[in-house]
């Protein structure tokens, strides 16, 4: 697919008269905007059965937020949404690519990942993403310590188990997600409390599968709890389980790809003390599954943190950094499902959104529950045009070229 910026032929027509969709304020680190600083937006086109784009600006003193919109009926039996991700949980690649590969009619990138890792020097980045992925009702991942994620500072009461789904029933939600698991051996039964994570918590057992990839596991014993950028822990332990019977035992963190049928435990501090105490041929029974608060593991959930709840802004949100936004809202008692993000073209749409602005943006666009995406240099927006079929990049990365990211939230159409 080329890689293709900006409007087409469709939204150039859309875009010949802008209808103003709200006045009044908009806040700003909790002052009112005057009435004045509405939206405005264009008509939308349709993109899918369901599926529909449309484009709209936002005036704030410092200037004017362009941003991009997908509405997705999520109860038209043609449309459906899921994750999109690389071939491995520790990989990246930039979200046209993801949707093309898929052939998604739209996606927005997802959650924040590992990105850099200048404070482990020789520690490898792994790209993995922060919080739980589930794709097609499949487990990929749990959630990292909150102390170890990348992304924005957490408001209150969030944490990195937060989630966006949609359950089996079509419906979006807004989710927790919890790891839940055991490693059983006849040395013991011990909590897992990590899968296919980046980072592990102190003192804990994570497992690996074959989802990970050949990307070293070196970077899950680095840091704590509350810091990330701490030193990697000196006790650790790798123990090899193929087909529930361990066939080695020891060593640092691999890399390399772990075998179907194979799990790889990994142990840091008493998680590494335990894992030592098996031996080579020892049955071991491996146990795990990610619990929301609601019953039933959804088709599909992605990272993230809660921006609004009840229609309101969640309390606690920053007010300070101004950067390019990706978010994803919902409405309609989950039958409705926006994906949003805005345009990083340096000049006259250089300005960005604070977080508690881009809530207050969601609500204005007709979200009762929202949450934030990866932003800036990540956020990235791509439909298909209703006249040639293909994939268009739809708004201007900051960096002026798609950033590789860990997942990305596809909408799809049997049409």
């Amino acid at each position: 697919m080329k890689q293709r910026f900006g409007r087409t032929r469709a939204t150039a027509t859309a875009l010949v008269a802008w209808g103003v969709l709200v006045g009044g304020g908009l806040a700003d680190g909790g002052r009112a905007v005057a009435a004045d600083h509405g939206i405005e937006r264009t008509e939308a086109v349709r993109v899918a059965p369901g599926v529909t784009y449309d484009e709209f600006r936002m005036r704030l003193p410092r200037g004017t937020v362009h941003g991009h919109l997908l509405t997705v009926d999520l109860t038209d039996p043609d449309v459906s949404v899921d994750l999109l991700y690389p071939a491995a949980v520790a990989e990246r690649a930039p979200v046209s690519e993801l949707a093309d590969d898929e052939d998604a009619v739209g996606a927005v990138n997802g959650d924040f990942f590992d990105i850099s890792e200048a404070q482990h020097p020789g520690v490898e980045v792994t790209g993995a993403p922060v919080g739980p992925a589930v794709a097609s009702g499949r487990e990929l991942k749990g959630a990292v310590p909150n102390g170890q994620r990348f992304g924005p500072v957490l408001p209150p009461g969030a944490t990195t188990e937060d989630v966006l789904a949609v359950g089996r029933d079509h419906r979006a939600r807004l989710d927790r997600l919890a790891l839940r698991g055991t490693v059983r051996s006849a040395e013991g039964s011990w909590p897992l409390r990590g899968l296919n994570q980046y980072a592990l918590p102190v003192g804990g057992i994570g497992a690996y599968t074959a989802a990970w990839g050949p990307v070293s596991r070196r970077r899950a014993v680095c840091g704590t709890d509350t810091d990330r950028s701490a030193g990697c822990a000196k006790d650790t332990a790798a123990v090899t389980v193929r087909h529930g019977r361990v066939a080695k035992v020891g060593g640092p963190p691999g890399r390399g790809g772990i075998a179907a049928g194979s799990v790889v435990l990994l142990g840091r501090e008493e998680g590494a003390r335990r894992l030592r105490t098996l031996r080579v041929g020892e049955r071991v029974r491996i146990g795990h599954g990610l619990v929301g608060q609601r019953p039933g593991l959804p088709r599909f959930a992605v990272g993230g943190f809660p921006i609004v709840r009840n229609a309101r802004p969640v309390g606690g949100l920053n007010t300070a950094a101004v950067t390019m936004r990706t978010s994803v809202g919902i409405a309609d008692r989950g039958r409705t499902l926006y994906l949003m993000a805005t345009d990083g073209e340096k000049g006259r749409h250089q300005t960005g959104l604070t977080v508690r602005e881009l809530a207050e943006l969601m609500l204005r666009l007709g979200a009762g529950e929202a949450m934030d995406l990866d932003g800036g240099g990540s956020s990235t927006f791509v439909s298909r045009d209703p006249d040639d079929q293909e994939l268009r990049v739809r708004n201007h990365p900051s960096t002026g070229k798609e950033r590789p990211v860990a997942n990305a939230i596809g909408v799809f159409s049997t049409e």
